[in-house]
């Protein structure tokens, strides 16, 4: 209540601002026509621009020598409009006095013809004209006035009112055949399709229908795209709402919200509900420094009740999807509130390529282009990257001028994907030929140890924050990583610095491999301490999830390890790394010859493909030396036996 009154107070004082200025604005109003009626009322002999040709003195004057003929007095507009005898055609006009009785008596003695004429006097049918108008002004500012105010009052008696979308026959344009790459995901939810449709068939055998089904997974993976296949197959009313439009920060608007939501959904039952990034509203309750968030864990209590609670909620399937399932309260995840949590997970080879088959259905693609050589050069992509990637292509071909899109504009599109906008080539100096040598360095390790990925392109073209790049592509999906495969990326990612050492001295090593032994740091790392991949023996030293969820790890975020364990793993770290790093500058060394070529060919030419590059060293029939391999693999070997 406290919070309530804090913050309505701010509220109520910017109405009655806005009443005074408002009572200020009728006042000007009033003000106004006041000072309009004064001047359109006033006195009518200010009102004439005409000049008098004679003033009242000299109209008596003119009577007493008898030049007047004809007087035609007008007492509302005090005038008297003159006819002389020696002008007769003409008529003057005279302005007359409050009383003129002098001139009544002279021009009755000389006989001068008199008649009162007096005009309409349209003053006061002018004052109620323009005194209608001002009230008439006056009633529609009250009447703007009122209905502010009833607008205002409306939102407020709204505010708890859920504000999901409803849609009696959901029509998303999107069917279960417009979703690819996550088929065991279809499979299960297809299942609640059926539950929809044809509930007796499953309720004959004792079945009950999934009150809930989360979708987890990384972002772009197609949950929010399964939602709306759902909602086009099922052809049942469909609520959707984000987590984020229970939440205010009034206390107690979100749950009001919750209820009123299932409410109108038990009014329209069977029906779904979907509510996309959950995890607004069904963090953990009691969690943050100093206490929770009121607002949100009274929402998701009252989401809790709505679910699963003392009333059933019977013939209303909650479909949630979330990114975040680490941080959901343990009782919005339990069985009977969502009974089945899918996974959608990043499409693999066969995957993707239904992806791309769905998304270059309206795309004019030439013959040349070959889905499945793009599927095969994308691992790791998601949905939504991969319809990004090929709309990029599009956009190239539309930039070319061309009518389809090419494999030249797919290739280009991948690039920028991956790396970002392609920037000006660098100009032959000895910047650019270190950096040749550094690219070459980490393409020709990657091509001489056979666990390592196979080189897709090495390019010299600046893209992003990167002066070089060298392209990698695994040979198989994405999954379990042996000890020598993680071995070899990491002797790859030291190429680079290899090279520069190797060919320049240690003096004139560069920046160019920060990001490499970042990278190969952690690899390491993750290999003594989560892998048990040292001689420390299988022991998972740390978690995997290192993040502080504060409340919950805010002090019991402990170090899991003595000081003597931690020296010994910085130990193990430093040794895999120097192993690798040795590993790597005796390939160098020993091809020589041959890094000199390539860079050449490199500079020459400032892009080389995979197939190429692999070529002129099969053509110069240069590989791992016999004495080489027998070493590695002796060296493998002996680590396998010292953590025996």
């Amino acid at each position: 209540m406290n919070k309530s009154s804090w913050e309505i107070a701010p509220m109520e004082r910017k109405i009655s601002r806005s009443d005074n200025s408002t009572a200020r604005s009728l006042w000007r109003w009033a003000a106004g026509w006041l000072v309009c009626q004064s001047v359109l009322l006033g006195t009518p002999a200010f009102a004439k621009d005409q000049p008098e040709p004679l003033s009242y003195g000299q109209l008596l004057q003119k009577i007493d020598r008898n030049e007047v003929s004809r007087l035609e007095i007008d007492p509302v507009n005090k005038i008297a409009k003159v006819k002389l005898k020696k002008e007769p055609n003409q008529i003057q006009e005279v302005g007359l006095l409050e009383e003129n009785p002098e001139l009544l008596k002279r021009s009755l003695d000389k006989k001068v013809e008199v008649e009162i004429k007096p005009s309409a006097d349209r003053r006061a049918a002018v004052g109620l004209a323009l005194n209608l108008l001002f009230v008439f002004l006056l009633l529609t500012e009250i009447v703007m006035l009122l209905r502010r105010s009833a607008s205002a009052s409306g939102q407020a008696m709204n505010f708890g009112k859920s504000r999901a979308r409803f849609q009696m026959q959901a029509e998303s344009g999107v069917k279960f055949d417009d979703v690819a790459g996550i088929e065991e995901a279809k499979e299960e939810l297809s299942e609640v399709v059926s539950f929809l449709k044809q509930p007796e068939k499953f309720t004959a055998i004792g079945a009950r229908i999934p009150k809930g089904v989360l979708l987890v997974g990384p972002p772009g993976t197609g949950k929010t795209l399964l939602a709306k296949a759902i909602a086009g197959e099922a052809g049942v009313p469909f609520f959707s709402i984000s987590g984020s439009e229970f939440v205010e920060m009034f206390v107690g608007v979100g749950a009001s919200r919750v209820r009123d939501l299932f409410k109108k959904a038990k009014e329209n039952a069977p029906c779904l509900i979907f509510i996309d990034e959950i995890d607004a509203v069904g963090r953990q309750r009691g969690t943050g420094i100093g206490g929770g968030n009121d607002e949100r864990e009274q929402t998701l209590n009252q989401l809790l009740t709505e679910m699963d609670g003392f009333e059933g909620n019977t013939g209303i399937i909650i479909i949630a999807a979330t990114n975040r399932p680490d941080v959901l309260d343990s009782a919005l995840l339990r069985p009977g509130r969502f009974d089945r949590q899918i996974m959608v997970d990043p499409p693999d080879f066969k995957g993707r390529l239904g992806v791309l088959e769905v998304h270059a259905k309206n795309k004019k693609l030439a013959e040349e282009v070959s889905l499945e050589a793009i599927a095969r050069r994308s691992p790791g992509f998601t949905g939504a990257d991969l319809a990004n990637l090929l709309n990029e292509a599009a956009i190239f071909a539309a930039r070319r001028h061309k009518d389809q899109i090419e494999m030249t504009e797919i290739n280009d599109a991948l690039d920028r994907v991956i790396a970002g906008m392609e920037g000006t080539p660098l100009v032959d100096s000895k910047n650019k030929r270190l950096i040749a040598y550094h690219e070459v360095g980490h393409a020709l390790i990657a091509t001489m140890l056979p666990a390592a990925n196979p080189v897709e392109k090495v390019t010299l073209v600046p893209r992003g924050q990167a002066n070089g790049l060298t392209w990698y592509t695994p040979n198989e999906e994405i999954g379990l990583d042996s000890k020598t495969q993680i071995l070899a990326r990491i002797t790859m990612s030291l190429g680079g610095r290899a090279a520069e050492e190797i060919i320049f001295g240690k003096d004139e090593i560069t920046t160019g491999a920060s990001q490499d032994l970042e990278t190969l740091t952690e690899r390491a790392r993750l290999m003594v301490t989560q892998f048990g991949m040292s001689e420390l023996g299988p022991l998972a030293l740390e978690s995997p999830n290192q993040q502080v969820f504060l409340g919950r790890d805010w002090g019991g975020n402990r170090s899991e390890y003595s000081e003597e364990i931690a020296t010994n793993i910085d130990n193990q770290v430093r040794s895999i790394v120097d192993r690798c790093y040795q590993q790597a500058k005796r390939i160098i060394s020993e091809n020589r010859s041959l890094v000199d070529i390539l860079v050449e060919t490199l500079i020459d030419k400032e892009t080389l493909d995979g197939d190429e590059f692999r070529k002129i060293v099969a053509e110069f029939k240069v590989s791992l030396q016999p004495e080489l391999v027998t070493a590695y693999g002796r060296s493998q070997k002996s680590e396998v036996t010292s953590q025996k």
